[in-house]
């Protein structure tokens, strides 16, 4: 069997392995995506894992020709090209420094190339530079001399090289490491990346629906609206709650105020509904701190304000056209106002009487969920506008970074709670408790998801389809959003789909010829199609509404699905027209 063939294999059982699991066996996630993952490090051989960490870990020789330019990485001035100089392309998270050494390796890597490399030709690195192209994209290279100019083998654009401490590591990760080893790393890596992010965003859901601020921030919307604009506050309230709150605990939240407007209205209970979906499954799927965007721009090496910002902007369009779906769907159809096993019409009465006193000032409310979005994607945007680290600047890294952001948010939105309900000490310990324990299953289910891609990479998948992601954008965020959705509609979980399409594309980031970004996006918009009965969230949204299964099936199947549809066209308008890179 041929190497491809023999990837594309292991990478259909380790996914068959993990949909079999969740559907078949009724494994926990967790479970499912670990063993998943030792599946395909047992399967994968040796000389395929050291392979794809050579060509992970080298820069790539590229034609000078190609670029209008050198500058200096820091200053910017120009730089000149020393006749005897080559120039490498550094991958993404890989350092080079002058006078490092690096043994040049084949373009069409094979095993044999790996085994004795003292005869190979060695590049010492001379500059850092970024490379300008004519159409100004920036890329970051290192300027080397062939240090035996007078091997026979030529040095030409596409060879590799590789520092010999890089070659040396690949080497042991294959012989050295075992497959437990191997698994037990990428799950490491990923719970260091977003565990703190994810608890934090756990303690500040918790605390806005016990202090209260998650039901004013819903009436504040609906106040300002006005009663005729209720569906519009409800996509709002929806999407703004669900940045740092669960899908299933803003639907939890908002629908019997959905209820309560149907009984004062006496119609566009269908609206309601609808509405308050389409706000909170976008911001589940696109924006951080919620743990399936958070994990793909974590292994995509997306900056988390870049995906807080473009999450935010794809978002609201998506959410627009499930807005516009609901207004469609509402005067077609009509769903009565049922009675849920969870909620009477006399607690409805309730809820809609609660006296607003109980409940924090708007501002305060917000704060918790607006503060890490400023800090942390306004550290983003300063960063990229201003060249100079000084004092302010390395402050503004402090509280820009974000785990420090999530960590003054979420000590904000303990301290409402204790202000707000009087709360003694030993009742918010209570409150943060369970919030944890929440938080503790879904950071298990994303770092195991992490070793499940870490292991599904070193098969070398992204080499597959490696020149496609050169050649045209459009059909690798296509093939994105298609691998998600099938993920989802098979097996349910929208995080659990986003987490196996990084681990299969997450190779890709330092090969795109455009922003990760969109990649990401896509991966999020394709984790919308298709819900059914599979789905967690598609049973919340039945039973907590009074839908018949039907019912679901005929008003929400569909907006979930063309939303995601509709996000993946702005990804790709996106990808052509602004490539970011």
């Amino acid at each position: 069997m041929d190497p491809a063939s023999q990837t594309v294999l292991i990478l259909l059982v380790g996914v068959v392995v993990v949909i079999g699991g969740v559907l078949a066996l009724r494994l926990h996630a967790f479970l499912a995506l670990i063993l998943g993952a030792l599946v395909v490090a047992g399967l994968t051989p040796a000389e395929r894992i050291e392979q794809t960490a050579v060509r992970e870990s080298a820069a790539t020789l590229v034609d000078a020709g190609r670029f209008s330019g050198f500058v200096h990485p820091v200053t910017d001035e120009p730089l000149t090209l020393d006749g005897d100089e080559v120039v490498l392309r550094v991958p993404r998270g890989q350092t080079l420094l002058p006078e490092m050494a690096a043994v040049v390796l084949p373009q069409d890597l094979e095993l044999a190339d790996l085994a004795d490399t003292r005869d190979r030709p060695v590049l010492e690195v001379t500059r850092l530079a970024k490379a300008v192209g004519s159409d100004d994209r920036r890329e970051n290279v290192a300027l080397a001399r062939v240090r035996r100019a007078n091997h026979a083998e030529a040095v030409e654009p596409g060879a590799l090289a590789i520092p010999p401490d890089k070659l040396k590591s690949a080497r042991d990760l294959a012989s050295r490491r075992t497959i437990a080893d191997r698994v037990a790393d990428g799950f490491g890596k990923t719970c260091g990346q977003i565990g703190i992010l994810i608890a934090m965003a756990s303690i500040i859901g918790k605390c806005l629906l016990d202090s209260g601020a998650a039901d004013r921030i819903v009436r504040s919307s609906l106040r300002l609206l006005g009663e005729r604009r209720a569906p519009v506050a409800f996509v709002g309230s929806g999407f703004l709650l669900g940045i740092p709150v669960f899908f299933d605990t803003v639907f939890y939240l908002m629908v019997p105020l959905g209820k309560a407007m149907r009984m004062r209205t006496g119609r566009n209970y269908l609206l309601y509904v609808l509405t308050i979906v389409a706000g909170a499954t976008m911001a589940h799927s696109l924006v951080p701190p919620t743990p399936g965007p958070l994990f793909v721009a974590e292994q995509l090496n997306v900056r988390l304000g870049t995906m807080i910002l473009a999450g935010c902007v794809v978002g609201l369009f998506t959410a627009t056209v499930g807005y516009a779906y609901a207004q469609v769907a509402n005067r077609l159809w009509s769903l009565e106002l049922r009675e849920s096993p969870d909620l009477s019409i006399r607690d409805l009465e309730e809820i809609a009487a609660r006296d607003e006193s109980d409940l924090p000032p708007t501002w305060l409310s917000l704060v918790p969920i607006l503060l890490p979005v400023v800090l942390i994607g306004g550290y983003t945007i300063l960063e990229t506008s201003v060249a100079t680290r000084t004092g302010w600047m390395r402050a503004a890294a402090t509280i820009g970074d974000k785990n420090i952001a999530l960590v003054l948010s979420a000590a904000i939105a303990m301290a409402t709670l204790v202000w707000q309900k009087r709360t003694h000490l030993s009742e918010l310990a209570r409150s943060v408790q369970s919030a944890l324990a929440g938080a503790g299953v879904i950071i298990l289910i994303t770092a195991a998801g992490g070793a499940f891609g870490t292991v599904l990479q070193q098969t070398g998948v992204a080499g597959l389809i490696g020149e496609l992601s050169a050649t045209e954008p459009t059909i690798v965020v296509a093939l994105a959003f298609l691998i998600t959705a099938a993920v989802r509609t098979a097996q349910g979980s929208a995080t659990v789909a986003m987490i196996t399409a990084v681990g299969i594309l997450g190779g890709l980031a330092g090969q795109l010829s455009f922003h990760p970004v969109y990649l990401a996006l896509a991966i999020g918009c394709g984790s919308k199609p298709i819900a059914w009965m599979n789905d967690s969230g598609f049973w919340v949204i039945t039973k907590m509404s009074g839908m018949t299964e039907v019912e679901g099936l005929k008003y929400v199947t569909p907006m979930t699905a063309l939303m995601g549809v509709a996000g993946l066209g702005a990804v790709m308008i996106g990808v052509k027209l602004f490539p970011l890179v």
